[in-house]
């Protein structure tokens, strides 16, 4: 039985199973809302009401109590499913105006070497429970998740939601298909997780052998953002108690942010590294990635001691007489 009860609700349907086939279904955020926007015209229309700009519009109506931001959230699914109508000429309603996303100020947290140390430490303390199965897979799986997310700056989302046909041991690739913004990229893994990862899908496969996911539940699903962010604060409590409270994505920060510090003495090859950070992180354009400029402390600083004497020997400054 359909879960949609709209006078288009078959439109809906023919434009999820073209996102899923595409690789470019979101389910917790475009799932929940086409559904929301679904049930909110048939409440509050004739039922074989077809798709009109009065819904569209009384949808995408900012309400009081959304910043942009959510405002912008709440309501893609619906922009994008017009875009998917008009362009196969099904309809000639009006995309609504959006209102441009507050810029984001949050400041990542900033690790110290001896916290991840303790942290890693942590995660391989972890004793199961009575020798419960679940429990077992628990101790194998988060060690690794999380040394995955340290040494890769992957997204939290892209390794939770990570095939196992996608990871390539014997090259040490991982292919990234599902993320954000849906663009597929690459991941090289250095020789230590790789080993690591040969490892545990050796362990883990007595436990499950025939996984759809690199890391699956004992449901057989893979596992939900709760789940990453419940075990990360767990364990960063056990290791390094309340006083800080960092989300597991800072892992992702602190790999950005380590590299470009380490970079700082390449000269002009820290234009091509940077690069290959940016396709590497799965960003979409440099300019994503630039974002990391304004957290790494010193950064501009050093960028100007490293490389302004080689710029004033290629262009001498100008004398008063020739202003």
């Amino acid at each position: 039985m359909t879960q949609f009860r709209s006078g288009f609700s078959g439109m809906i349907e023919r434009f999820i199973a073209y996102r899923k086939a595409s690789g470019s279904w979101n389910e917790p955020c475009y799932g929940l809302n086409i559904k929301l926007f679904d049930h909110f015209c048939a409440d509050n229309y004739h039922s074989g009401t077809l798709l009109s700009q009065e819904m569209v519009d009384r949808w995408c109506a900012k309400r009081d109590t959304e910043t942009n931001r959510s405002h912008y959230t709440r309501t893609m699914a619906v922009r994008s499913f017009i875009v998917y109508l008009r362009h196969r000429e099904l309809t000639d309603i009006v995309l609504p105006d959006t209102h441009k996303p507050e810029s984001n100020t949050y400041m990542p947290y900033a690790f110290d070497e001896d916290e991840l140390k303790r942290f890693f430490r942590a995660c391989d303390s972890i004793q199961p429970y009575l020798g419960r199965r679940s429990s077992v897979i628990r101790k194998f799986t988060l060690p690794i998740f999380f040394r995955l997310l340290y040494s890769t700056g992957m997204r939290t989302t892209e390794a939770r939601l990570l095939g196992r046909a996608d990871v390539d041991l014997a090259q040490g690739v991982i292919n990234i298909r599902k993320s954000k913004g849906y663009d597929q990229h690459y991941v090289v893994m250095h020789d230590s997780m790789t080993s690591l990862m040969s490892r545990y899908d050796r362990a883990i496969d007595e436990f499950q052998p025939s996984r759809t996911y690199f890391f699956q539940s004992d449901n057989g699903l893979h596992y939900s953002r709760d789940w990453v962010q419940d075990n990360f604060q767990m364990l960063w409590k056990k290791a390094n108690g309340v006083a800080s409270s960092p989300v597991a994505y800072d892992i992702r920060h602190h790999y950005a942010i380590t590299n470009i510090n380490r970079w700082t003495d390449d000269g002009f090859a820290f234009n091509d590294k940077f690069q290959y950070l940016s396709k590497s992180m799965g960003h979409r354009s440099i300019e994503a990635t630039r974002y990391y400029y304004s957290i790494v402390p010193r950064l501009s600083d050093t960028l100007t001691e490293k490389t302004e004497a080689g710029f004033n020997l290629i262009v001498p400054e100008v004398s008063d007489e020739e202003e």
